[in-house]
């Protein structure tokens, strides 16, 4: 079958590259796509809101699964249109997908099915918003309630900070619309893990653990981005807290949006905050993260078609996972700036010596070609993705991948998968 993959990130060239390994795939599509994307796929020039082009180029191609990569085409009912016309497609419905689409549905969610995450209040009024904030005291944190890439986040050391974050977001629309009503969440202090599951509505089919980091520098400082490294296992997760997550987060959620008329068939992402064996919701994701995806699918051993296939149509019995005895992690190399102002067409030095390296795959995001060399083309731009038989083993090789890539500009961080180490 011919396969289209929306998305055009580090997240989107995984889905490609595991995909395309697929003995039940011909041709995979993607649309936008990027430069690294455009060796294992015809890159196809649709944005990812186009719905109305994406479906009639699924239709006439006669594409026998879509997936979906990014919020933002489920937020706006792309997979209700594929599905209307008669077509196979992966990811959440838009009545699914708010609970990645609006943090307030979501925590309004978790409160009434007993789904422990931080306690809460959400404003669309200043002063009730900074009210909250003084009787609460820092640290605080403050969300922009709609879709803001990973961005609408600010941990406020201070309270000064939070109101400054408030006024920010509220009345001065530094996310849009997205901002058009804040969450004010009390400060949770632990260790990150992301865990995300494959789901039919009633099924559990959990991926293998993983972490991200959000801060754009070392020692996890320095504003939040969309995720500045990942890896796979995270030994935060033992035993104990997967079957936590699966019992306390996943089940009670799953069943809340059935019983909320929002049944949820596809991935969901858990954002969590674990501490002393006990674990919080910072957030849930509608689709896969970025960046985890890229070690999750450079350690899945199983052929992925098949389990997006049975997610798509709404029946996962029968599906299990089979995971590479390996650790994994990402570093991504971003412009210099980002998550702010940042330069693009920088041309981008090392890719074929990063390529001959073993056990190294270079996951393009924010790439396109110019006059033939590839050049940079957003903020995060590569996911240097590296296997090794531990966790210590993978660092090194990824980080190997890291120091044969260069461009004007280029900032990472440098202690990428430490955490795991540390434990």
């Amino acid at each position: 079958m011919k396969v289209l993959v929306i998305g055009s990130g580090g997240r989107e060239h995984a889905m490609v590259w595991k995909i395309a390994q697929s003995p039940l795939v011909e041709g995979v599509f993607c649309a936008p796509g990027n430069a690294g994307i455009s060796g294992q796929a015809t890159c196809v020039p649709l944005k990812v809101d186009d719905i109305d082009g994406l479906l009639d180029f699924a239709l006439k191609e006669q594409i026998g699964l879509t997936v979906v990569g990014p919020e933002l085409p489920l937020t706006l009912g792309v997979v209700d249109r594929f599905r209307e016309a008669g077509l196979t497609i992966f990811g959440a419905t838009r009545a699914a997908a708010l609970i990645e689409g609006s943090k307030s549905f979501s925590k309004d969610l978790m409160a009434k099915y007993g789904v422990p995450t931080a306690a809460y209040g959400t404003f669309t009024d200043r002063d009730q918003a900074v009210a909250f904030i003084e009787r609460q005291g820092a640290p605080i944190v403050v969300k922009a309630d709609g879709l803001a890439a990973g961005k609408g986040v600010i941990l406020a050391a201070t309270v000064a900070e939070a109101i400054a974050a408030v006024e920010s977001i509220l009345c001065e629309g530094a996310f849009g619309s997205a901002g058009a009503r804040v969450v004010v969440e009390e400060f949770l202090y632990g260790e990150e893990a992301s865990f995300l599951a494959f789901t039919d509505g009633e099924r559990i089919v959990p991926l293998a653990s993983s972490q991200d980091h959000k801060a754009a520098y070392d020692g996890d400082t320095g504003p939040n981005t969309g995720g500045m490294g990942a890896y796979s296992p995270a030994p935060v997760v033992t035993p104990e807290i997967h079957d936590k997550i699966i019992a306390q987060v996943l089940k009670p959620t799953i069943a809340g949006m059935a019983a909320e008329g929002r049944p949820y068939s596809s991935i969901l992402y858990a954002g969590l905050m674990i501490r002393d064996g006990e674990l919080k919701v910072l957030e849930f994701n509608a689709r896969f993260g970025d960046p985890e995806t890229q070690p999750l699918l450079a350690r899945l051993k199983s052929d992925i078609v098949p389990v997006l296939m049975a997610c798509a149509r709404g029946d996962l019995s029968g599906i299990e996972l089979e995971w590479h005895d390996k650790a994994a992690v990402c570093v991504v190399m971003a412009a210099g700036g980002y998550p702010g102002e940042y330069a693009r067409g920088q041309a981008i030095e090392g890719l074929e010596a990063a390529a001959a390296i073993d056990n190294l795959v270079v996951f393009h995001a924010g790439t396109t070609l110019r006059d033939g060399r590839v050049v940079t083309n957003g903020g995060r731009v590569l996911g240097v993705t590296g296997l090794g038989t531990t966790v210590a083993e993978a660092i090194d090789r990824a980080y190997l991948g890291v120091r044969a890539i260069d461009w004007k500009g280029v900032h990472y961080r440098n202690d990428i998968g430490r955490k795991a180490l540390n434990r």
